[in-house]
């Protein structure tokens, strides 16, 4: 599969629901996979790496936030190969905290046919 097709496959699973997202993260991610966040906390860093430390960062989203929904678009490819964006609209309540909306970009690296790396920008308002 090459890096568009990944992007697409990526964009539908996050739009059918966590289960899939689930599948997308084992069936598409490289074993020594790097993820960087916008920003980090003690519990949850910015950067992390393996592919079982995406599955926790995934595990620890859905225990400590509440998703009423979560859209992606895209992809959004330019004059690299390897790279596409996803843009990601959320609508979250935080546990003990308010209702909001988010909303990033993502953007991934693709290497051997598997996400080597995936980094969120965030809007700043």
């Amino acid at each position: 599969m090459n890096t568009v097709e990944i992007g697409h496959k990526l964009v539908a699973m996050v739009n059918a629901g966590r289960e899939a997202e689930a599948d997308f993260v084992t069936q598409f991610f490289a074993d020594d996979v790097v993820s960087i966040e916008g920003q980090g906390t003690e519990d949850m860093p910015a950067r992390m790496q393996g592919i079982d430390a995406i599955r926790g960062k995934h595990d620890w989203w859905y225990a400590n936030n509440d998703v009423h929904s979560s859209q992606a678009e895209g992809p959004y490819v330019g004059h690299r190969e390897d790279q596409f964006i996803v843009k990601f609209q959320i609508d979250v309540t935080p546990t003990g905290g308010e209702r909001m909306q988010m909303e990033e970009m993502g953007l991934f690296t693709v290497k051997d046919g598997k996400i080597c790396t995936e980094e969120f920008l965030y809007r700043i308002t």
